[in-house]
C-alpha cells in the first residue's frame, strides 16, 4: 500500500508536440543533437524539424549519429568526445530507446573522469558515485518502446565483457521530454510490435513484481490496457494517429512503471541474449521468450489474482484464471504476427543457454529480487530451452 515516486520530467504528450519545443526554456544553450547510425531519422525530417525548433529558442547544434541499436561502451565515449570537443551544454536525445539510453550515458562520461563502467552498480561495475553533475537531456522520442523519455536509466553493452547493464541516477531523468506519435508513424509494422512488446512488458513485470504498490498498478493495468488494444492496428496501419497516441501512451506510463517498483527477471534474461547477439532486436528477444516466462509463474501459483486481471485488461473480460493471460498474450503476438519467431535465425543456439544463464545471474541479478517466485539455474535455462525454435 504504500510507494515512492519520483518522475523528475517535464512531458509534452501527443501529436503536434514536437512542434512546440521552440517555445519551451531549455537548459543551455548548445545542443548535442544524439541520432542512431541508420538514416532514418534524417530520411523523416525529423532531425531537420529539431534543428529549426532549437534555433528558433536560440541554441546551436551539433549532431552525433554513432548510436548503434544496442548501444555500446564506444558509442558512449564518442558521444562523450563530441560534446566536450564542441563545448555542448545539454543533450538532445532524438530517436529511440537506444539513443535515449545512450544519451544518458553520453550525459555522465560528458562531465565525469573514468569509465562508464566505474559507475555501473550491477555485474563487473564499480559502484562510483557520479560526482560532477551529467549534462541536462531533453528526449525526443520517436517510438513507443522503452520508456525511457520518462525514467533515469539507461541500458549499455560493455562488448568486451558480453555485460548488458544499466546506469542510473536521479540527475538523469530527462529535464523536458516530447512524445510526439507522428514522429512514429514511420516506424515499420515489425519494429511497431518490438517496441510495443517492450513497453507492454514493462508493465506486465511491474504488475507481477514483490514491490507492485497502488501507483505501479494503475500505470501498469493502463498501460496494459492501451497497448493490447491499439498495438495490433498500430502494426496494422502505421498512418493510424489514434492507435499511435494510444500505444505511445502506453509506452510513456510504462516509463513511470520502471520508476515506481523494479520490474521482474524477463529483462534480464533477454539482456543476456542480445548481449551476446547484438543483431537480435531488445523486443524481439522479449517476446520469444514471454510465453514461457510467464507460464513459470503460473505454474507456481506466484500471483493468480493478478495474471487474471492482466487478462481482463487485455480483453478477455470473462477470465477467471491466470493462464487466461497466456491465451492473451499468445493471441495478442499472432494480432501482430511475432507469434512465430525463432531464436535460431539469429544464431542462437541450445549449447548456449548455460553461458546465458550465467550471465544473467552475475549481471543482472539484482532483477531477480523482484521475482514472487525465486528461480533455479535449471529453471532459468528451461525457459530458454522452452522458448526456442
Amino acid at each position: 500500500m504504500n510507494y515512492a515516486q519520483y518522475i523528475h520530467t517535464h512531458v509534452m504528450f501527443g501529436a503536434g508536440m514536437l512542434d512546440k519545443l521552440g517555445e519551451q526554456p531549455l537548459p543551455g544553450k548548445k545542443a548535442l543533437i544524439v541520432i542512431s547510425n541508420g538514416k532514418s531519422t534524417r530520411a523523416n525530417g525529423y532531425l531537420a524539424r529539431t534543428e529549426e525548433q532549437l534555433a528558433k529558442a536560440g541554441v546551436d547544434t551539433v549532431v552525433f549519429d554513432g548510436v548503434a541499436p544496442n548501444p555500446t561502451v564506444a558509442n558512449v565515449n564518442a558521444g562523450a568526445e563530441a560534446a566536450r570537443k564542441n563545448g555542448c551544454d545539454f543533450i538532445v536525445a532524438l530517436g529511440g530507446g537506444s539513443v535515449m539510453d545512450c544519451s544518458k550515458a553520453i550525459a555522465v562520461m560528458a562531465t565525469n573522469d573514468g569509465e562508464l563502467w566505474d559507475y555501473v552498480t550491477i555485474g563487473s561495475g564499480k559502484g562510483r558515485p557520479i560526482t560532477s553533475r551529467p549534462l541536462p537531456i531533453v528526449a525526443i522520442t520517436t517510438t513507443a518502446g522503452t520508456g525511457s523519455e520518462t525514467d533515469n536509466s539507461g541500458v549499455i553493452t560493455k562488448e568486451d565483457t558480453f555485460e548488458k547493464a544499466f546506469i542510473g541516477d536521479a540527475s538523469l531523468f530527462p529535464t523536458l521530454s516530447i512524445v510526439d506519435p507522428e514522429l512514429m508513424q514511420s516506424v515499420p509494422p515489425v519494429f511497431t510490435a518490438y517496441q510495443g512488446f517492450d513497453a507492454l512488458f514493462h508493465s506486465t513485470e511491474g504488475y507481477i513484481a514483490r514491490g507492485a504498490n497502488l501507483m505501479s498498478d494503475m500505470y501498469s493495468l493502463t498501460a496494459i490496457e492501451n497497448i493490447a488494444k491499439y498495438l495490433p492496428r498500430a502494426v496494422k496501419d502505421g498512418n493510424d494517429l489514434e492507435a499511435r497516441t494510444r500505444v505511445a501512451f502506453g509506452n510513456t506510463l510504462s516509463g513511470g512503471v520502471m520508476c515506481l517498483t523494479l520490474i521482474t527477471s524477463e529483462h534480464a534474461l533477454e539482456h543476456a541474449l542480445s548481449a551476446y547477439h547484438p543483431n537480435l532486436p531488445h523486443g524481439a528477444g522479449l517476446i520469444m521468450i514471454s510465453r514461457a516466462y510467464y507460464e513459470y509463474f503460473i505454474e507456481r501459483h506466484a500471483c493468480d489474482e493478478r495474471f487474471i486481471r492482466m487478462a481482463q485488461a487485455m480483453g478477455i473480460k470473462d477470465a477467471d484464471k491466470p493462464e487466461d493471460f497466456l491465451t492473451a498474450l499468445t493471441r495478442l503476438q499472432e494480432e501482430c504476427g511475432v507469434a512465430d519467431m525463432k531464436m535460431s535465425d539469429y544464431g542462437i543456439r541450445p549449447e548456449e543457454f548455460e553461458t546465458l544463464m550465467r550471465n544473467t545471474r552475475e549481471v543482472m541479478g539484482i532483477m531477480f529480487t523482484s521475482d514472487r517466485a525465486q528461480m533455479s539455474d535449471e529453471d532459468i535455462i528451461d525457459i530458454y530451452r522452452k522458448s526456442y525454435k
